[in-house]
């Protein structure tokens, strides 16, 4: 920081609190810029980043797809074809009602989401201190 040059006529304190209001605003504002350009950076990697995922997600379902092409076909060598697309369909519809059975349990497992043992041991801390005070 530069020292200000000599002034040979003091300054008033009225004139002091004006320029440090100045600095001060000057400084916020500076701050403010700075947050806005680092956030602004970083809003920008993460919709690239969120834009690359989302073409790896569709990637990996086309690439499912296709695995599913080739197991209808590699089943209609020894099937026919319909009956083989049939066969995959049923297995897929299989695994669905599996993972919905197992996803509809897991919901039932935290309904309501309310932090049960959280609200135990503040009722507790709460009897403690009524207990404590009654004494």
């Amino acid at each position: 920081m530069s020292t200000p040059p000599d002034d040979p006529t003091p300054r008033s304190l009225g004139q002091l609190v004006s320029d440090l209001s100045e600095q001060g605003a000057r400084l916020v504002r500076a701050e403010i810029d700075l947050a806005k350009a680092e956030v602004s950076a970083k809003a920008q990697e993460i919709g690239i980043g969120v834009g690359l995922l989302a073409a790896a997600g569709f990637l990996a379902v086309s690439a499912f797809a296709v695995g599913l092409a080739a197991a209808v076909l590699g089943l209609s060598t020894v099937v026919a074809p319909w009956l083989a697309a049939l066969i995959v369909m049923v297995a897929l519809l299989v695994i669905a009602g599996i993972l919905v059975a197992v996803g509809v349990n897991r919901l039932k497992k935290g309904q309501p989401p309310t932090p049960e043992l959280a609200t135990k041991s503040i009722q507790a801390d709460v009897d403690a201190v009524t207990k404590g005070l009654h004494r």
